[in-house]
């Protein structure tokens, strides 16, 4: 028996849309890294982007459970001395409603060559409107298996 490893031009690419009130951040971003690599799909291969297109609505209305929206931290550093710079989850929601979702994307996608390219397929916006409706895209819920 041999093992299947998938080509490039194997790979047909499918839209999918989420709603980022449906779930929790944590279970939004692990569900659009999946659907990103295309882990769900019967010609996943590691080395080759076989994932899909995710389409993410209504990321102002992120939910997070707990004290998260005050607690939770995001830092950065200038690279000079005294260049920590920090923000809470609820300041960055107000300067750029889509940061979130997508700093949690990226880190549950692997480190390697293909991350950039998938996270160019990822298209996250504030509000339920979105552009890409001539692509057809499948809505999904969390309760879906994709």
């Amino acid at each position: 028996m041999k093992t299947y490893s998938a080509k490039i031009s194997d790979v047909a690419r499918k839209w999918y849309v989420l709603d980022a009130t449906e779930a929790p951040l944590g279970q939004v971003a692990s569900r659009v890294a999946g659907l990103l690599m295309g882990k769900g799909k019967s010609q996943f291969t590691h080395h080759i982007d076989c994932g899909d297109y995710v389409v993410v609505i209504n990321a102002e209305q992120l939910v997070v459970t707990g004290n998260k929206i005050n607690k939770k931290v995001y830092y950065r550093h200038s690279g000079y001395p005294g260049g920590l710079k920090a923000r809470t989850l609820a300041e960055s929601q107000a300067k750029d409603p889509t940061f979130a979702i997508m700093h949690a994307v990226r880190g549950m996608l692997p480190v390697n060559k293909l991350r950039d390219e998938r996270l160019k397929r990822l298209k996250i916006y504030a509000g339920s409107e979105h552009p890409h409706e001539p692509q057809k895209p499948q809505r999904i819920t969390f309760k879906d298996k994709v």
